[in-house]
């Protein structure tokens, strides 16, 4: 986060610990608010990496498990960086600047997925650049979310992952009620204030938890090589283009697709407990004998109390058993409705 921007944020209130804003005040009436009431957050938790360059479209192409020709001006895109056995190393949101590629994933991940990338430009005319430091990214969520926006910047995109460029921002419909604003710098402080008017300031924290309940896995540096992508259900929510050419892995997500049974899927769930549950942390079950029979992908503090996860559990284990934070001995996950049908396999 650029000095500037944290200093202003900080004028607003916010307490900000390693660039992310934790609190405006009370995060637990913040997250109450962010799932009942029109809520804004910086997104400071977020990295962009800027990918330029006449061969920047094809040196994607072959890197990422989305189509990158279906990106456009209007059109944005989740996608994911695996490794060759087609493990996720990363995932991320993608989206065009003019002729340029903006790629958007954890801020933890950016200087090493950044590395990655840059491994495999050799001879290609593309340039890599982090401008995380300069880069602001907004979110704003909420009944009046939309009404709001109108307002402020006309007709906006009607399809998930739509996006529209005006002088001020894009804009990036997430869902019905979620969207995220990219403002130029020059714009982010009187764009703060006139969304601020109308929508209560919250902790980053609180989008990570409106990502788990929508069920938007973020990997992060606890688990990567962790999935196969259908294992977060990035096949269901449009992170896999099954019909593109090759990419690192593709052909285990292929094999899994069309010729192997799916044995794990991600869950959304809830743990009641004070002790915050970790990216990482192992899930057991009678069934598997002292066998992990999952893994926590992500966590974030729920309104009600406790944490509410997205989870990757044993299909089999998920129907039959009672599935276990940490040790056989742990807190039991309460499953949760899921924000879009689960496949099988």
């Amino acid at each position: 986060m650029n000095t500037g921007w944290q200093s202003f944020l900080a004028q607003q209130g916010a307490t900000i610990e390693a660039g992310v804003v934790q609190r405006f005040g009370d995060l637990a009436a913040e997250l109450n608010a962010s799932a009942t009431s029109t809520v804004l957050c910086d997104l400071g938790q977020c990295g962009t990496l800027r990918v330029a360059g006449e061969d920047a479209e094809s040196f994607l192409q072959n890197l990422l498990s989305n189509d990158i020709r279906e990106v456009s001006d209007t059109r944005a895109q989740l996608s994911s960086l695996n490794s060759p056995k087609g493990r996720m190393l990363a995932s991320m949101v993608i989206w065009r600047e003019g002729a340029d590629y903006l790629v958007q994933l954890p801020l933890v991940l950016t200087a090493a997925i950044s590395k990655k990338l840059g491994m495999y430009v050799l001879r290609a005319k593309v340039k890599i650049t982090d401008i995380s430091d300069t880069f602001i990214s907004l979110g704003l969520s909420g009944p009046d979310a939309q009404a709001i926006l109108t307002k402020l910047f006309g007709d906006l995109p009607q399809q998930p992952l739509g996006l529209i460029n005006t002088a001020q921002a894009s804009v990036m419909r997430i869902s019905g009620t979620r969207w995220q604003i990219n403002p130029g710098a020059q714009h982010a402080q009187p764009l703060w204030l006139a969304l601020g008017q109308h929508a209560q300031p919250v902790a980053s924290i609180c989008w990570d938890w409106l990502n788990i309940r929508a069920g938007i896995p973020i990997i992060l540096p606890q688990t990567q090589e962790q999935f196969v992508a259908q294992m977060t259900n990035f096949d269901v929510i449009n992170g896999v283009n099954f019909k593109k050419g090759c990419y690192p892995g593709q052909e285990i997500v292929a094999r899994m697709q069309y010729l192997g049974k799916l044995k794990r899927r991600m869950y959304l769930a809830h743990i009641e407990t004070p002790e915050a549950p970790q990216a990482g942390d192992e899930l057991f079950s009678a069934d598997m004998e002292g066998q992990p029979s999952g893994m926590i992908v992500n966590a974030a503090p729920a309104p009600s109390g406790g944490f509410d996860v997205l989870a990757v559990i044993q299909t089999t284990s998920r129907e039959t058993q009672a599935i276990l934070w940490k040790s056989s001995q742990g807190k039991a996950l309460q499953f949760l409705p899921p924000p879009y049908p689960i496949g099988q396999g």
